[in-house]
């Protein structure tokens, strides 16, 4: 027979075994192991907090993400090799290819976590431990994200060094006519797909706030990681004409509003800066931070109120 106890919350570790054997004991059942509210969030702690701090802990011993952590390492091993194939800009081929793999890295981090750590908890039932805590359930999906996000800066610093660290050892013994840029502009560009992973990652969490099918997050977030990083280049060869192609010009009032619904991701790709020495017109650096964090906070918004009004047998 269940004992009388506080509410069982799992705030700080909903992912975590040690959770649940204490919220179950070796039963499964609740009962006497049940900690009381008061030691998963002491008086005075924030709990979006303790939600960051939970997210982390689950997300850095996912099994699954440490996979797309060796598949970015083998994309930066991808970029040192490719330097062989280009014997008068080695560096130049190298950076270019590496940065390729860490955009492509970075978004499948994103999705993976929210995945993980929203997704399945929401379809495995686990969620419900930290809804019945007294906080607004507003601040588990706020905690999630800015979780994702710290990891995913970790992420991206740890794989720019690497790249930075093959892009210094490619090429040696050539000196190829101009050197790539290394210090602000680099790891500006690396902020810049950041940013970009960010804003797929508030997509992601917005679609597991709401589904109800197991994979629609991955699924739907690889799509929209796709469609905001090409609606760029898209729009710009319409812009030009389509080469005078007049079915392909037919697209262009569908291009145009899907402009309005979809971010163009690509207003976040700095390379030509470290590569060629290109800066970036500052008004339009600023103008795409502005519009993919405005993206980003409605995204959030609006997942934080279908979470409070989701309904959880």
């Amino acid at each position: 027979m269940l004992e009388s106890v506080a509410p069982p919350v799992s705030i700080r570790g909903l992912s975590d075994v040690w959770t649940r054997q204490a919220l179950f004991g070796e039963s499964g059942q609740l009962g006497r192991n049940c900690p009381s509210a008061v030691e998963f969030l002491p008086d005075g702690e924030n709990p979006v907090r303790a939600f960051i701090v939970s997210t982390w802990r689950a997300g850095l011993r996912s099994r699954g993400i440490q996979a797309v952590l060796v598949l970015g390492m083998l994309l930066v091993a991808v970029a040192f090799l490719s330097a062989s194939f280009s014997p008068r800009q080695p560096k130049t081929v190298a950076l270019d290819v590496g940065i390729s793999g860490i955009r492509i890295s970075l978004v499948l981090f994103a999705l993976f976590w929210v995945q993980e750590l929203v997704g399945n908890e929401i379809q495995r039932r686990t969620v419900l431990f930290a809804l019945t805590y007294p906080v607004a359930r507003g601040h588990y999906a706020v905690g999630r994200y800015l979780g994702v996000l710290g990891m995913l800066a970790l992420a991206a610093a740890l794989l720019g060094a690497l790249l930075w660290l093959a892009v210094l050892y490619s090429g040696r013994g050539y000196q190829q006519g101009f050197a790539v840029a290394s210090g602000g502009p680099y790891w500006l560009t690396i902020a810049g797909l950041w940013v970009d992973a960010a804003v797929v990652t508030a997509f992601a969490l917005w679609i597991a706030s709401l589904s109800t099918v197991p994979m629609l997050p991955l699924a739907l977030g690889l799509a929209f990681a796709a469609g905001g990083k090409s609606l760029g280049a898209v729009a710009e060869y319409l812009a030009l004409g389509a080469e005078g192609d007049p079915d392909v010009m037919r697209l262009a009032p569908i291009v145009n509003a899907i402009q309005w619904i979809l971010p163009d991701l690509s207003r976040l790709d700095w390379r030509a800066w470290p590569m060629y020495g290109v800066a970036p017109d500052a008004t339009a650096m600023a103008g795409g931070l502005v519009a993919a964090a405005s993206y980003a906070v409605v995204l959030v918004t609006l997942a934080v109120i279908t979470f409070n009004r989701r309904e959880f047998q």
